[in-house]
């Protein structure tokens, strides 16, 4: 006699969710990261738009905005001190580069790296 094949087994559920289960117990570590990340990336459009009726000539105005907003969207890293400011010419650049990390199981992280550029102000002058 033929048996019927009834379809899959508890262990084969197993093998199946298990690796699902790991991705999204990932996705749910990392959220909180590129959440972040997100808050970076805004704080730092919003001071290029600050600046942009008016030139931006001071490299302490541009950190004091910088300190206002990040205190604004609550980001704790990275810091003021963290964010690169250089001069381009007539225009000031500002580059957010860093790396963050959330914790997987025990002693395995997830590395995650950051890298956020705005020219503020332009050399064209326009």
């Amino acid at each position: 006699m033929r048996s019927k094949q009834r379809g899959i087994t508890f262990i084969g559920w197993v093998l199946l969710l298990a690796p699902m289960a790991i991705c999204a117990y990932a996705g749910i570590r990392v959220a909180p990261i590129y959440l972040n990340y997100m808050k970076v990336a805004r704080t730092l459009e919003q001071v290029k738009s600050e600046f942009k009726g008016g030139a931006a000539d001071s490299l302490e105005g541009i950190r004091t905005a910088l300190e206002k907003h990040l205190n604004i969207e609550s980001v704790d890293f990275p810091d003021v001190k963290d964010l690169k400011i250089t001069r381009d010419g007539k225009a000031w650049v500002v580059n957010a580069a860093y790396d963050d990390q959330a914790p997987l199981f025990s002693n395995i992280f997830i590395l995650i790296s950051f890298d956020k550029t705005v020219t503020i102000g332009s050399e064209s002058g326009d």
